[in-house]
Order: C-alpha cells, then structure tokens, then sequence
C-alpha cells in the first residue's frame, strides 16, 4: 500500500507491495503523488515498473560490463570478440546516464567508426558497413538485456529502427577457375607445408570455414558414414557436412597423433594448424589474383550451383541461415537451370 507525508511543502509518496522493494518519490501537489501511488502499484503487480533512478544512476560503461558479464557464463566462445566491440563504445559513451544517452547520439559515434582510420596514414583503411552494422547490432543487444531482464530501462534508443544501419554492398563471389584450382593444388602440394594440400582439398569439397577446419576433430569424422559433424560452427549450431569417397581415402590414409585429437594440429604442438601464411604463399606462387582462404568457400559453393544443386541444398551443405547468403549463388543455378531448359525444348523442336 501507498502512503502520502507532506514536509516541507512537498508530498512524499512511498510503496511498499510483499515481495517488492520500496517505492519512493516526491510530488509539489498531493494529487501528483496520489495519481503516482496508483500507476506504480498497478505497473509493480504487472510486471512492467521501471525505476527512473536506474536509468539515471546506470552509466553505458555499466551496461557493458554487466553485459559481458552475461556473455562470460552463456556464450564463453564470443566473450573476446564482443569485448572488444563493447569497450569501442565505452571508450565514445561510457560515461553518460543511460537516460542520456538519445538514438543522435549513437548515430553520431557511427559516423565516427565509419570514419575512423584503423591502417596507417600511407595505407589508410576504414571499417566497412558490415562492420558497423554488427557494432550496433551488439550495442543494441545489450540495451535489451537492460530492458527486458535487468530493468534499467523502460525503453531503449535503438528500438524501432531509431539509429539507422547501413546499407552492406553486395557480397562478394570469388571462385576458382579449373586452371587457377590446379595451379593452387600444385603450389601447396609443392610448398612443403604438411597438410595444405589436403586442408585445401576439403576447403573446396566441403565448404567449410576456416575456424571449423582448423577445429576439427576426429571425433567430428564418421568415415564409414562419409560424413563429418560440424559442433562448433558460427552460428553456433551442428552441422552434417558430406565427404567425398576420395577425401574419405584421404583421411583414413593420415596417421593419427596420440597427444591431440585435431585432425589439423600444429607439429610439435596440439594446438590447431595456422595455415594462414603457407595459403597465402601457395596463391602467390600459383599467381591467383585477389583470392583468400575464405573465397575457398565460395568455390565449393559456386561449384555446387553449377552443378545443378539448388539454394536451399547449398545452403543446408554450408550452413547459411539467412536468405541473403543463400541467394549470393543463385545465379549460377540459373546459369545450369536455363541449360537443362534449352536442352529440353531443343528435343522439342528436333522432334517437330
């Protein structure tokens, strides 16, 4: 129940509801504290009170933290990653009040990580869009929690589109050519490098990503199966990936260590393989122009497309989730769509 005190010419309300903490708040009219008492009680036994001191007293240098904290016991494997993202906007808003901080803002310190030189001053480099775009995205994430678990807000700046994202550019499909593929096995199966070759290989007749090879393990492999099960993927969720009769020969040919379980460890080490270096020389070498280990991934897909494989069937083989991704190769299946097409009406007017 509520009860009103008048000191010093104010009204002081105060709530006091079994299984909630105390209410307080003070009022000029005694109808404003009365008109208060009933909306808090009500907003308390619903569930949706917001105390106004939180969002004041609360820094955006606090949200983050206890954000983090968050991470820290549900998702350990993001904790690095989104640390550092979190400590970027500590650094531009970490001092103001949560109740202070307005969607101008924040899209002002967009514009500032858009703008922001992270090369050298003779090879300058900016963040692109994507990045942006994941910045606030976790900026944004954090101001749910803060809504809806911690109750350090009734509402947030972001919501409902009120900082804009930017506009990502088409994405990017590099794929191997016949002879650029051959020229690229020849050069890691010629660099010395342990494994490269083979590491390739399944890049390109798996689609996988390079942290999923480089985390791979015996465990994840049923070669009687011709299947390897993918646990840690990016988007956190098991993945069957099929493997070619020759890769299964491949496989089963490797002599297996006793100190680690990867598939792909370092030598003299069982932490995972660092093939980053070696794949840059073996493209150097193979004079492969503009060409990255993850555009690996788009060869095995493209080849896919053109094979006749539709885009939900690349997309259940690589793992893509959104219809973005899964479209990026569609025009490849329409290349081979079109041919099954012109080969099928050709028979028609032979027969006519």
């Amino acid at each position: 129940m509520g009860t009103l005190r008048q000191r010093g010419g104010r009204w002081h309300a105060q709530i006091r509801l079994r299984g909630f903490l105390p209410q307080t708040a003070s009022f000029q009219r005694k109808t404003d504290a009365k008109t208060w008492i009933s909306d808090t009680e009500s907003a308390l036994r619903a569930g949706r009170h917001f105390p106004a001191a939180e969002s004041r007293r609360r820094t955006l240098a606090e949200l983050a933290e206890r954000y983090l904290e968050t991470v820290q016991r549900r998702r350990p494997h993001a904790y690095a990653k989104e640390r550092t993202t979190l400590e970027w906007w500590k650094a531009k808003l970490g001092r103001y009040a949560l109740a202070n901080i307005t969607p101008a803002m924040i899209a002002e310190k967009r514009d500032e990580l858009l703008a922001e030189n992270i090369g050298t001053d003779k090879a300058p480099q900016r963040r692109g869009p994507a990045t942006a775009n994941r910045y606030l995205a976790l900026l944004s994430k954090a101001f749910s929690l803060a809504v809806s678990e911690w109750r350090w807000l009734k509402d947030h700046p972001m919501r409902g589109g009120q900082v804009s994202r930017e506009t990502p550019p088409q994405g990017r499909v590099r794929f191997l050519s016949d002879d650029e593929r051959k020229r690229l096995l020849a050069a890691c199966r010629a660099s010395g490098v342990p494994d490269l070759e083979l590491v390739v290989l399944l890049a390109l007749t798996t689609g996988m990503r390079r942290g999923e090879l480089r985390a791979l393990r015996w465990a994840d492999l049923d070669l009687q199966r011709r299947v390897a099960v993918l646990e840690k993927t990016k988007n956190r969720e098991r993945r069957a990936v099929p493997l070619m009769p020759e890769m299964v020969e491949l496989l089963k040919d490797r002599v297996r260590r006793i100190d680690t379980d990867l598939v792909f460890p370092q030598r003299g080490s069982a932490r995972p393989i660092d093939f980053d270096k070696p794949f840059a020389q073996a493209v150097k070498v193979a004079k492969i122009e503009d060409f990255r280990f993850h555009d690996l991934r788009h060869t095995a897909a493209s080849y896919l497309a053109m094979s006749g494989a539709t885009t939900p069937e690349i997309a259940a083989v690589l793992g893509h989730k959104t219809l973005a991704m899964m479209k990026r190769y569609s025009h490849l299946s329409e290349q081979h769509t079109s041919a099954v097409v012109e080969r099928m009406t050709s028979k028609f007017f032979r027969e006519a």
